[in-house]
Protein backbone atom coordinates (compact mmCIF):
# COMPACT_ATOMS: atom_id res chain seq x y z
CA UNK A 1 0.00 0.00 0.00
CA UNK A 2 3.05 2.35 0.77
CA UNK A 3 3.95 1.96 -2.82
CA UNK A 4 0.64 3.22 -4.22
CA UNK A 5 0.66 6.26 -1.50
CA UNK A 6 4.07 7.25 -2.75
CA UNK A 7 2.77 7.54 -6.32
CA UNK A 8 -0.25 9.39 -5.35
CA UNK A 9 2.03 12.24 -3.50
CA UNK A 10 4.51 11.99 -6.62
CA UNK A 11 2.31 12.96 -8.73
CA UNK A 12 0.52 15.13 -6.93
CA UNK A 13 3.30 16.91 -6.02
CA UNK A 14 4.19 17.76 -9.50
CA UNK A 15 3.53 21.06 -11.21
CA UNK A 16 3.35 20.01 -14.94
CA UNK A 17 2.28 16.21 -14.41
CA UNK A 18 4.74 13.12 -14.46
CA UNK A 19 5.18 10.77 -16.83
CA UNK A 20 5.83 7.30 -16.22
CA UNK A 21 9.89 7.33 -16.80
CA UNK A 22 9.71 10.67 -14.58
CA UNK A 23 7.47 8.79 -11.87
CA UNK A 24 10.20 5.74 -12.23
CA UNK A 25 13.31 7.60 -11.62
CA UNK A 26 11.93 9.21 -8.70
CA UNK A 27 10.98 6.08 -7.10
CA UNK A 28 13.37 3.40 -7.97
CA UNK A 29 12.21 0.76 -5.70
CA UNK A 30 8.77 0.47 -7.55
CA UNK A 31 9.17 -2.13 -10.69
CA UNK A 32 7.75 -1.09 -13.65
CA UNK A 33 4.56 -3.16 -13.97
CA UNK A 34 3.71 -2.71 -10.71
CA UNK A 35 3.80 1.35 -11.11
CA UNK A 36 1.46 0.42 -14.34
CA UNK A 37 -0.57 -1.91 -12.48
CA UNK A 38 -0.66 0.96 -9.41
CA UNK A 39 -1.51 3.71 -11.76
CA UNK A 40 -4.26 2.17 -13.31
CA UNK A 41 -6.09 1.16 -9.56
CA UNK A 42 -5.55 5.34 -8.99
CA UNK A 43 -7.12 6.12 -12.37
CA UNK A 44 -10.35 3.56 -11.65
CA UNK A 45 -10.65 5.40 -8.37
CA UNK A 46 -10.48 8.63 -9.56
CA UNK A 47 -7.65 10.22 -7.85
CA UNK A 48 -5.98 10.65 -10.70
CA UNK A 49 -6.47 11.33 -14.38
CA UNK A 50 -3.80 11.00 -17.34
CA UNK A 51 -3.91 12.66 -20.26
CA UNK A 52 -1.77 12.13 -23.35
CA UNK A 53 -0.62 9.20 -25.12
CA UNK A 54 2.24 6.73 -25.17
CA UNK A 55 5.17 7.94 -23.78
CA UNK A 56 3.93 11.55 -23.43
CA UNK A 57 1.17 10.15 -21.59
CA UNK A 58 1.23 12.09 -17.76
CA UNK A 59 -0.58 11.96 -14.65
CA UNK A 60 -2.45 14.44 -12.67
CA UNK A 61 -4.06 14.37 -9.04
CA UNK A 62 -7.45 14.67 -9.55
CA UNK A 63 -9.16 15.46 -6.32
CA UNK A 64 -6.51 17.86 -4.35
CA UNK A 65 -8.05 21.10 -4.39
CA UNK A 66 -6.34 23.19 -7.23
CA UNK A 67 -3.83 25.75 -7.03
CA UNK A 68 -1.99 28.19 -9.31
CA UNK A 69 0.28 26.20 -11.63
CA UNK A 70 -1.54 23.23 -10.87
CA UNK A 71 -3.00 21.43 -13.88
CA UNK A 72 -6.20 20.29 -15.19
CA UNK A 73 -8.42 19.30 -17.73
CA UNK A 74 -11.24 20.77 -19.07
CA UNK A 75 -14.15 20.62 -21.28
CA UNK A 76 -14.02 23.52 -23.67
CA UNK A 77 -10.59 23.20 -25.04
CA UNK A 78 -9.01 19.36 -26.00
CA UNK A 79 -8.61 17.42 -23.03
CA UNK A 80 -5.06 16.49 -23.89
CA UNK A 81 -3.65 20.02 -22.86
CA UNK A 82 -3.03 20.69 -19.70
CA UNK A 83 -4.18 23.90 -18.08
CA UNK A 84 -3.56 25.58 -15.15
CA UNK A 85 -5.93 27.02 -12.75
CA UNK A 86 -5.47 30.25 -13.60
CA UNK A 87 -6.37 29.68 -17.64
CA UNK A 88 -9.45 27.68 -16.44
CA UNK A 89 -10.19 31.28 -14.64
CA UNK A 90 -9.64 32.90 -17.77
CA UNK A 91 -11.32 30.35 -20.20
CA UNK A 92 -14.55 30.50 -17.73
CA UNK A 93 -14.54 34.52 -18.72
CA UNK A 94 -13.67 34.31 -22.50
CA UNK A 95 -16.16 31.57 -22.51
CA UNK A 96 -19.28 33.98 -21.92
CA UNK A 97 -21.12 35.62 -25.01
CA UNK A 98 -19.37 38.99 -25.88
CA UNK A 99 -22.12 41.09 -24.25
CA UNK A 100 -21.22 39.77 -20.73
CA UNK A 101 -17.28 40.75 -20.75
CA UNK A 102 -16.48 44.51 -20.38
CA UNK A 103 -14.92 46.49 -23.03
CA UNK A 104 -11.54 47.76 -22.40
CA UNK A 105 -8.70 48.95 -24.04
CA UNK A 106 -5.16 48.85 -24.87
CA UNK A 107 -3.21 49.22 -20.93
CA UNK A 108 0.04 50.78 -21.68
CA UNK A 109 0.61 49.96 -18.27
CA UNK A 110 0.45 46.08 -18.84
CA UNK A 111 3.80 46.95 -21.41
CA UNK A 112 5.35 49.58 -18.91
CA UNK A 113 5.08 46.93 -15.58
CA UNK A 114 6.98 44.48 -17.40
CA UNK A 115 11.12 44.97 -16.82
CA UNK A 116 13.43 42.93 -18.55
CA UNK A 117 14.96 39.65 -16.81
CA UNK A 118 13.21 40.98 -13.50
CA UNK A 119 10.04 39.93 -14.91
CA UNK A 120 9.55 36.69 -15.96
CA UNK A 121 6.01 35.12 -17.84
CA UNK A 122 7.65 32.34 -17.84
CA UNK A 123 8.94 31.02 -14.43
CA UNK A 124 13.04 29.54 -14.18
CA UNK A 125 11.73 25.65 -13.56
CA UNK A 126 9.70 26.17 -16.89
CA UNK A 127 12.52 27.91 -18.90
CA UNK A 128 14.57 25.12 -17.59
CA UNK A 129 12.21 22.69 -18.68
CA UNK A 130 11.69 24.35 -22.11
CA UNK A 131 15.47 24.47 -22.43
CA UNK A 132 16.20 20.83 -22.42
CA UNK A 133 13.40 19.72 -24.70
CA UNK A 134 14.65 22.23 -27.01
CA UNK A 135 18.00 21.67 -27.24
CA UNK A 136 19.71 20.15 -30.45
CA UNK A 137 23.41 19.28 -31.31
CA UNK A 138 23.97 22.57 -32.97
CA UNK A 139 24.04 24.31 -29.58
CA UNK A 140 27.43 25.78 -29.83
CA UNK A 141 27.46 26.55 -33.40
CA UNK A 142 27.05 29.76 -34.90
CA UNK A 143 23.45 31.64 -34.79
CA UNK A 144 21.13 30.11 -36.89
CA UNK A 145 22.78 26.63 -37.68
CA UNK A 146 20.55 24.31 -36.86
CA UNK A 147 17.49 26.10 -38.60
CA UNK A 148 19.50 26.44 -41.65
CA UNK A 149 20.06 22.86 -41.44
CA UNK A 150 16.34 22.23 -40.88
CA UNK A 151 14.88 24.38 -43.47
CA UNK A 152 13.22 22.52 -46.08
CA UNK A 153 11.16 20.49 -43.27
CA UNK A 154 10.68 24.01 -41.44
CA UNK A 155 9.10 25.58 -44.11
CA UNK A 156 6.65 23.16 -44.49
CA UNK A 157 5.99 22.44 -40.90
CA UNK A 158 5.78 25.98 -39.98
CA UNK A 159 3.85 27.40 -43.24
CA UNK A 160 1.53 25.10 -42.22
CA UNK A 161 0.46 25.10 -38.86
CA UNK A 162 0.60 28.74 -38.85
CA UNK A 163 -1.89 28.57 -41.99
CA UNK A 164 -3.95 26.29 -40.17
CA UNK A 165 -4.43 28.64 -37.25
CA UNK A 166 -6.00 30.94 -39.46
CA UNK A 167 -8.15 28.37 -40.88
CA UNK A 168 -6.59 27.45 -44.33
CA UNK A 169 -7.70 24.31 -45.78
CA UNK A 170 -4.57 23.09 -47.06
CA UNK A 171 -3.37 19.87 -45.37
CA UNK A 172 0.19 19.14 -44.91
CA UNK A 173 0.69 16.99 -48.11
CA UNK A 174 -0.39 19.77 -49.85
CA UNK A 175 1.25 22.04 -48.56
CA UNK A 176 4.66 19.97 -49.07
CA UNK A 177 3.97 19.86 -52.92
CA UNK A 178 3.21 23.90 -52.95
CA UNK A 179 7.04 24.60 -51.07
CA UNK A 180 8.28 21.83 -53.00
CA UNK A 181 7.37 21.94 -56.34
CA UNK A 182 5.01 24.87 -56.71
CA UNK A 183 2.27 22.86 -57.33
CA UNK A 184 -1.17 24.72 -55.78
CA UNK A 185 -4.05 21.97 -54.93
CA UNK A 186 -6.50 21.66 -56.82
CA UNK A 187 -9.98 22.94 -55.54
CA UNK A 188 -8.54 25.84 -53.09
CA UNK A 189 -9.02 28.93 -52.63
CA UNK A 190 -6.06 31.68 -54.10
CA UNK A 191 -6.14 33.34 -51.31
CA UNK A 192 -4.74 30.10 -49.03
CA UNK A 193 -2.19 29.18 -51.90
CA UNK A 194 -0.62 32.88 -50.82
CA UNK A 195 -0.59 32.60 -47.80
CA UNK A 196 1.44 29.39 -47.56
CA UNK A 197 3.75 31.21 -49.51
CA UNK A 198 3.76 34.43 -48.10
CA UNK A 199 4.77 32.15 -44.94
CA UNK A 200 7.49 30.17 -46.92
CA UNK A 201 9.00 33.75 -47.94
CA UNK A 202 8.63 35.30 -44.23
CA UNK A 203 10.36 31.72 -42.96
CA UNK A 204 13.10 31.97 -44.98
CA UNK A 205 13.64 35.89 -44.53
CA UNK A 206 14.12 35.27 -40.57
CA UNK A 207 16.69 32.54 -41.21
CA UNK A 208 18.69 34.37 -44.23
CA UNK A 209 19.77 36.93 -41.96
CA UNK A 210 19.63 35.21 -38.28
CA UNK A 211 23.41 36.37 -37.41
CA UNK A 212 22.40 40.13 -37.45
CA UNK A 213 18.83 39.69 -36.70
CA UNK A 214 17.08 41.87 -33.72
CA UNK A 215 13.73 42.53 -32.91
CA UNK A 216 13.67 46.27 -34.72
CA UNK A 217 11.14 47.74 -37.11
CA UNK A 218 12.99 46.71 -40.36
CA UNK A 219 12.74 43.34 -39.10
CA UNK A 220 8.97 43.47 -37.79
CA UNK A 221 7.79 45.44 -40.95
CA UNK A 222 9.36 43.04 -43.80
CA UNK A 223 8.11 40.01 -41.64
CA UNK A 224 4.58 41.91 -41.85
CA UNK A 225 4.98 42.69 -45.20
CA UNK A 226 6.20 39.30 -46.62
CA UNK A 227 3.15 37.27 -44.51
CA UNK A 228 0.93 39.91 -46.09
CA UNK A 229 1.66 40.47 -49.72
CA UNK A 230 -1.04 40.09 -51.75
CA UNK A 231 -3.92 39.41 -49.04
CA UNK A 232 -4.65 42.52 -47.17
CA UNK A 233 -7.51 45.00 -49.16
CA UNK A 234 -5.17 47.80 -48.96
CA UNK A 235 -1.96 47.18 -50.06
CA UNK A 236 -0.32 50.27 -48.37
CA UNK A 237 -1.07 48.39 -45.53
CA UNK A 238 1.79 45.99 -46.06
CA UNK A 239 4.54 46.33 -43.65
CA UNK A 240 3.49 49.18 -42.32
CA UNK A 241 1.61 50.64 -38.75
CA UNK A 242 -1.84 51.25 -39.45
CA UNK A 243 -3.07 54.43 -39.48
CA UNK A 244 -6.88 53.77 -38.64
CA UNK A 245 -8.50 51.70 -35.64
CA UNK A 246 -9.80 47.95 -36.26
CA UNK A 247 -11.78 45.71 -34.01
CA UNK A 248 -11.14 42.09 -33.58
CA UNK A 249 -13.56 39.84 -33.95
CA UNK A 250 -16.16 38.75 -31.82
CA UNK A 251 -13.86 40.58 -29.27
CA UNK A 252 -14.52 43.27 -26.29
CA UNK A 253 -10.94 44.36 -27.00
CA UNK A 254 -10.49 48.08 -28.18
CA UNK A 255 -6.83 48.18 -29.92
CA UNK A 256 -4.93 51.47 -29.84
CA UNK A 257 -6.10 53.96 -32.67
CA UNK A 258 -4.08 56.68 -33.19
CA UNK A 259 -0.72 55.80 -34.62
CA UNK A 260 1.31 58.11 -32.93
CA UNK A 261 1.05 56.12 -29.75
CA UNK A 262 1.18 52.62 -31.22
CA UNK A 263 4.37 54.14 -32.56
CA UNK A 264 5.44 54.97 -29.43
CA UNK A 265 4.37 51.59 -27.65
CA UNK A 266 5.50 49.80 -30.08
CA UNK A 267 9.23 51.24 -30.10
CA UNK A 268 8.87 50.21 -26.37
CA UNK A 269 8.41 46.53 -26.99
CA UNK A 270 10.98 46.45 -29.29
CA UNK A 271 13.30 48.09 -26.34
CA UNK A 272 12.21 45.70 -23.55
CA UNK A 273 12.32 42.34 -25.83
CA UNK A 274 16.01 43.34 -27.26
CA UNK A 275 16.63 43.22 -23.72
CA UNK A 276 15.38 40.06 -22.36
CA UNK A 277 18.62 37.36 -22.09
CA UNK A 278 16.55 34.22 -22.23
CA UNK A 279 15.20 33.13 -25.42
CA UNK A 280 12.28 31.11 -24.58
CA UNK A 281 11.30 34.37 -22.48
CA UNK A 282 11.77 36.93 -25.61
CA UNK A 283 9.81 35.16 -27.71
CA UNK A 284 6.92 34.33 -25.60
CA UNK A 285 7.03 38.39 -24.74
CA UNK A 286 6.46 38.63 -28.28
CA UNK A 287 4.01 36.47 -28.65
CA UNK A 288 2.24 38.46 -25.86
CA UNK A 289 3.05 41.56 -26.73
CA UNK A 290 2.46 42.06 -30.84
CA UNK A 291 -1.09 41.04 -31.04
CA UNK A 292 -2.12 42.88 -28.28
CA UNK A 293 -1.04 45.94 -29.60
CA UNK A 294 -2.29 45.47 -32.78
CA UNK A 295 0.18 47.54 -34.93
CA UNK A 296 -0.63 45.85 -38.44
CA UNK A 297 -3.95 46.07 -39.80
CA UNK A 298 -4.12 42.55 -40.05
CA UNK A 299 -2.19 39.77 -39.82
CA UNK A 300 -0.78 40.47 -36.56
CA UNK A 301 -0.89 37.05 -34.33
CA UNK A 302 0.88 35.59 -37.84
CA UNK A 303 3.52 38.04 -37.70
CA UNK A 304 3.53 37.01 -33.94
CA UNK A 305 4.33 33.57 -34.21
CA UNK A 306 7.00 33.72 -36.59
CA UNK A 307 8.57 36.56 -34.70
CA UNK A 308 8.69 34.10 -31.56
CA UNK A 309 10.94 31.74 -33.50
CA UNK A 310 13.47 34.32 -34.50
CA UNK A 311 15.19 33.63 -30.10
CA UNK A 312 15.03 30.13 -30.96
CA UNK A 313 16.66 30.32 -34.60
CA UNK A 314 19.31 32.46 -32.80
CA UNK A 315 20.29 30.12 -29.75
CA UNK A 316 20.13 27.15 -32.28
CA UNK A 317 16.94 25.83 -30.26
CA UNK A 318 14.54 23.52 -31.91
CA UNK A 319 12.23 25.64 -33.34
CA UNK A 320 7.93 26.21 -32.80
CA UNK A 321 5.89 25.25 -35.56
CA UNK A 322 2.54 25.11 -33.90
CA UNK A 323 1.66 21.71 -35.38
CA UNK A 324 -1.26 20.36 -33.70
CA UNK A 325 -2.67 23.70 -31.86
CA UNK A 326 -6.00 24.08 -32.10
CA UNK A 327 -7.14 27.05 -33.28
CA UNK A 328 -10.00 27.47 -30.59
CA UNK A 329 -6.96 26.76 -28.04
CA UNK A 330 -4.84 29.54 -29.51
CA UNK A 331 -7.72 32.65 -30.23
CA UNK A 332 -8.92 32.08 -26.80
CA UNK A 333 -5.43 32.14 -25.24
CA UNK A 334 -4.80 35.32 -27.27
CA UNK A 335 -8.20 37.35 -26.43
CA UNK A 336 -7.01 36.20 -22.37
CA UNK A 337 -4.30 38.86 -23.06
CA UNK A 338 -5.86 41.24 -24.93
CA UNK A 339 -9.16 41.59 -22.53
CA UNK A 340 -7.46 40.49 -19.02
CA UNK A 341 -4.07 41.06 -19.75
CA UNK A 342 -3.23 37.59 -18.45
CA UNK A 343 -0.64 35.30 -20.21
CA UNK A 344 -1.60 32.06 -18.33
CA UNK A 345 -3.55 30.19 -20.53
CA UNK A 346 -1.37 31.19 -23.81
CA UNK A 347 1.58 30.26 -21.48
CA UNK A 348 0.18 26.74 -20.65
CA UNK A 349 -0.94 26.45 -24.73
CA UNK A 350 3.22 27.83 -25.80
CA UNK A 351 4.69 25.00 -23.42
CA UNK A 352 2.57 22.42 -24.52
CA UNK A 353 3.09 23.48 -28.46
CA UNK A 354 7.07 23.95 -27.35
CA UNK A 355 6.96 19.80 -26.35
CA UNK A 356 4.50 19.04 -29.32
CA UNK A 357 6.90 20.63 -31.94
CA UNK A 358 10.17 19.15 -30.17
CA UNK A 359 8.86 15.65 -30.39
CA UNK A 360 8.60 16.09 -34.35
CA UNK A 361 12.16 16.86 -34.44
CA UNK A 362 13.43 14.37 -31.83
CA UNK A 363 14.61 12.23 -34.77
CA UNK A 364 16.37 14.91 -36.85
CA UNK A 365 18.13 16.22 -33.57
CA UNK A 366 19.80 12.93 -33.39
CA UNK A 367 20.54 12.07 -37.00
CA UNK A 368 21.49 15.70 -38.31
CA UNK A 369 24.49 15.91 -40.17
CA UNK A 370 26.67 18.28 -39.41
CA UNK A 371 26.44 21.39 -41.67
CA UNK A 372 28.90 21.28 -44.80
CA UNK A 373 31.79 23.75 -43.29
CA UNK A 374 32.47 24.64 -47.43
CA UNK A 375 28.96 25.50 -48.11
CA UNK A 376 28.58 27.33 -44.53
CA UNK A 377 31.43 29.51 -45.37
CA UNK A 378 30.91 30.69 -48.86
CA UNK A 379 26.72 30.04 -48.96
CA UNK A 380 26.91 34.01 -49.88
CA UNK A 381 29.11 33.54 -52.65
CA UNK A 382 26.94 30.63 -53.59
CA UNK A 383 24.14 32.61 -53.71
CA UNK A 384 25.64 35.15 -55.90
CA UNK A 385 26.58 32.76 -58.32
CA UNK A 386 23.46 30.76 -58.79
CA UNK A 387 21.56 34.47 -59.06
CA UNK A 388 24.22 35.59 -61.71
CA UNK A 389 23.99 32.14 -63.84
CA UNK A 390 19.89 32.22 -64.16
CA UNK A 391 19.48 36.20 -64.36
CA UNK A 392 22.26 35.88 -67.31
CA UNK A 393 20.99 32.80 -69.53
CA UNK A 394 22.39 33.79 -72.69
CA UNK A 395 26.28 33.57 -70.77
CA UNK A 396 28.04 30.60 -70.19
CA UNK A 397 27.32 29.16 -66.78
CA UNK A 398 30.53 27.39 -65.91
CA UNK A 399 32.14 30.62 -66.48
CA UNK A 400 30.35 32.80 -64.27
CA UNK A 401 30.67 30.29 -61.68
CA UNK A 402 34.52 29.83 -63.06
CA UNK A 403 35.00 33.37 -62.90
CA UNK A 404 32.93 34.22 -58.96
CA UNK A 405 35.03 31.00 -57.64
CA UNK A 406 38.67 32.73 -59.06
CA UNK A 407 37.61 36.34 -57.03
CA UNK A 408 36.50 35.18 -53.94
CA UNK A 409 37.80 31.87 -53.10
CA UNK A 410 41.43 30.61 -52.15
CA UNK A 411 43.07 28.64 -54.71
CA UNK A 412 42.86 25.44 -51.95
CA UNK A 413 39.39 25.78 -51.96
CA UNK A 414 37.85 26.64 -55.53
CA UNK A 415 37.51 22.91 -56.69
CA UNK A 416 34.63 21.86 -53.60
CA UNK A 417 33.39 25.46 -53.86
CA UNK A 418 32.94 25.51 -57.55
CA UNK A 419 31.39 21.58 -57.21
CA UNK A 420 28.98 22.68 -54.52
CA UNK A 421 27.86 25.85 -56.75
CA UNK A 422 27.01 23.14 -60.21
CA UNK A 423 25.29 20.65 -57.43
CA UNK A 424 22.76 23.62 -55.52
CA UNK A 425 22.19 24.73 -59.34
CA UNK A 426 21.70 21.26 -60.75
CA UNK A 427 18.80 20.98 -57.97
CA UNK A 428 17.25 24.41 -57.87
CA UNK A 429 13.61 24.06 -58.40
CA UNK A 430 10.53 26.70 -57.43
CA UNK A 431 10.66 26.32 -53.99
CA UNK A 432 13.89 27.30 -53.21
CA UNK A 433 14.05 30.87 -55.20
CA UNK A 434 13.37 33.20 -52.97
CA UNK A 435 16.41 31.84 -51.45
CA UNK A 436 18.44 33.10 -53.99
CA UNK A 437 16.45 36.70 -54.24
CA UNK A 438 15.20 34.83 -57.78
CA UNK A 439 11.55 35.60 -59.48
CA UNK A 440 9.64 32.54 -61.03
CA UNK A 441 9.87 34.24 -64.27
CA UNK A 442 13.43 34.42 -64.49
CA UNK A 443 14.00 30.94 -63.22
CA UNK A 444 11.68 29.80 -66.16
CA UNK A 445 13.51 31.87 -68.69
CA UNK A 446 16.89 30.17 -67.67
CA UNK A 447 15.21 26.69 -67.73
CA UNK A 448 13.80 27.50 -71.34
CA UNK A 449 17.51 28.85 -72.29
CA UNK A 450 19.16 25.38 -71.38
CA UNK A 451 16.52 23.24 -73.94
CA UNK A 452 18.05 25.19 -76.75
Amino acid sequence: MSSLTDLLNSIQASEHGPTLAELLAQRPDIARRTAQRLIAKLIENGQITALGEGRARRYFGAKAPLAAGSFAKTDTLPRYIPLSADSLDILAYIDQPPEARKPVGYQRDFLDAYRPNVTWYLSDSLRRQLHKMGKTAAAEAPAGTYSRAILNRLLIDLSWASSHLEGNTYSRLDTRELIEHGKAAQGKAAVETQMILNHKTAIELLVEDIGEAQFNRYLLMNLHSALAENLLPNPSDEGRIRQHAVNIVKSVYRPLSSPSQIDAALDALLDKANQITDPFEQSFFMMVHLPYLQPFADINKRTSRLAANLPLFRANLCPMTFLDVPEQAFSRATLGVCEMTRVELLRDLYCWAYERSTQEYIAIKQDLAEPDPVRLTWRELIKQAIRAVVTQPEQDALTIIAQAVTSQVPEAERQNVQALIIEELRRLHEGVLARYGLRPSEFASWKASQTH
